[in-house]
């Protein structure tokens, strides 16, 4: 790896973390692996610049875009993307999967496909641990559904390494949380629930007792923008697979959607009027909204509250909360925020090791005069994808780096096909314009069109726009299997 010039290696950076190579035992600062120790990845040309991006979410696959256009087309440096997935599903779209209205496979970008037509490269692994002192990322082993090894453990040597491997809900260790509730941190989880949802209603429906009480009753705890956007969808998508044939059910009767939140109102993130907006729009669904509402325990027949109700409810989504992955706790040396966050300075470096940057929800940024963090929302992910390319341009030519600065262009809750609410930022020197309806619904969509813009150009994206509205004419409202 060329290490000279402005690029040059500071030993003092990783030697909290070891002092010598990985030799296949234990110790301080490296994860355990095998006797043999992990496959060291080389890399084609040595004398380049190497970035590995750990994450390809929508902050580390738009990075991992770029750079490869920009500089891994004509060979400047070389770009690695680590992933534990083999196909990309834009995150806020996850409640869609969910809910079924969304098809995973029309949708994912394939990660070896992508990096093949944009100049990097896509290796296959979970991150579980990081040599700072060897400059090495550790992925474990993977395996297939039937437990049968793809990818041994590998050492990845990197120059300079960005974490974006997003963020996940946190449960507080509420009792039962993990073993009956899903959350919808992942494609596989989103689709999980999805199964889980049509398998109640098949069952339901070919049962010879009526519904019980709790059967056909999904209670969401959370109400940020994944819980109150995947009530309002599954307020529609339940009824609509109903009237596909299962007739034993009776919509108004058997189901219910209640949503949860611990705070004194919904999406307590965005203004008030937006909360409200979207508040009165589910309360006309009939969907339940209790706030102020803190959960206890998650059973296997429902959600105990801590004032001693209880809410039946076989099916159990866990939205709230967001937390860093607890591997970011696990990495030696680095300074993590109390959410398990990477504490990274204006320039988004880690504070303990200018060589490594983090992006996306799983960064922690206070910028200057500012009393919160930069928002984990996709367009901070997105804003800061594209800083990050400046700042490695800037790394390979000795430039000084510059701050990143957020800009707010304001919030937008997609309640499915019922409505749109939001408000946009910077019209009225800083204050936000309420929106809804289709103008709303409008603006939300070019949010997904602008990240599916950054992967694959505008000429693609307006061409596959303009094929789905033909096509899906045709297709089942809701994914039915």
């Amino acid at each position: 790896m060329k290490t000279d010039g402005p690029l040059s290696h500071d030993s003092d950076t990783g030697a909290v973390d070891a002092s010598s190579p990985v030799s296949g035992k234990e110790r301080e600062g490296a994860p355990p692996v095998a006797d043999s120790g992990p496959d060291r990845v080389s890399i084609p040309d040595p004398l380049l610049h190497h970035v590995v991006i750990v994450g390809g979410g929508a902050a580390g696959l738009e990075l991992a875009t770029e750079l490869g256009d920009t500089f891994g087309r004509r060979k400047r440096l070389q770009v690695t993307l680590v992933e534990r997935a083999r196909t990309h599903i834009w995150k806020p779209h996850l409640h869609e999967v969910a809910a079924g209205t969304m098809d995973v496979g029309r949708e994912a970008v394939d990660y070896l496909a992508h990096a093949s037509e944009h100049h990097f490269r896509y290796r296959i692994g979970e991150m579980i641990g990081l040599n700072r002192a060897e400059r090495e990322v550790y992925l474990a082993a993977s395996h297939d559904w039937e437990g049968n090894q793809i990818t041994p453990p590998r050492a990845i040597p990197y120059d300079t390494l960005v974490m974006a491997i997003g963020s996940t809900s946190n449960d507080f260790g509420t009792p039962g949380a993990k073993e009956f509730a899903i959350s919808l941190d992942t494609v596989d989880q989103a689709v999980r629930f999805h199964q889980r949802l049509l398998s109640r209603f098949f069952r339901a429906n070919a049962q010879p007792d009526p519904v019980r009480p709790g059967q056909l009753h999904v209670t969401i705890i959370g109400a940020g923008a994944t819980g109150t956007e995947l009530a309002a969808e599954l307020h529609r998508t339940t009824r609509q697979l109903v009237a596909y044939g299962l007739d034993r059910i009776d919509p108004e009767r058997d189901l219910k959607i209640t949503l949860v939140e611990a705070a004194e109102r919904i999406l307590p993130a965005v203004p008030p009027r937006v909360a409200a907006g979207a508040t009165g729009l589910l309360e006309r669904l009939d969907i339940e909204v209790r706030t102020k509402a803190r959960v206890v325990e998650v059973r296997q027949d429902g959600v105990l509250l801590a004032d001693g109700d209880f809410i039946p409810s076989e099916l159990v989504v866990w939205a709230a909360g967001v937390k860093g992955p607890d591997l970011l706790r696990e990495l030696y040396g680095l300074e993590a925020s109390r959410s398990g966050q990477l504490v990274v300075t204006p320039t988004l470096q880690t504070t303990r090791d200018p060589n490594i940057f983090v992006i996306g929800d799983c960064a922690f940024l206070l910028n200057p005069g500012e009393t919160r963090p930069v928002p984990p929302r996709a367009q901070a992910a997105h804003q800061q994808a594209g800083h990050v390319v400046k700042q490695i341009s800037g790394r390979l030519t000795g430039t000084p780096l510059k701050p990143f600065q957020y800009r707010d262009f304001g919030s937008l809750v997609s309640l499915g096909d019922y409505s749109t609410v939001g408000n946009l930022m910077g019209f009225l020197k800083g204050k936000g314009l309420f929106i809804e309806g289709y103008f709303a619904r409008f603006m939300y969509r070019s949010l997904y069109r602008m990240h599916q813009a950054a992967l694959h150009g505008w000429w693609r994206v307006t061409l596959e726009t303009i094929g789905r509205s033909f096509t899906s004419r045709g297709e089942p409202r809701i994914k039915l299997h």
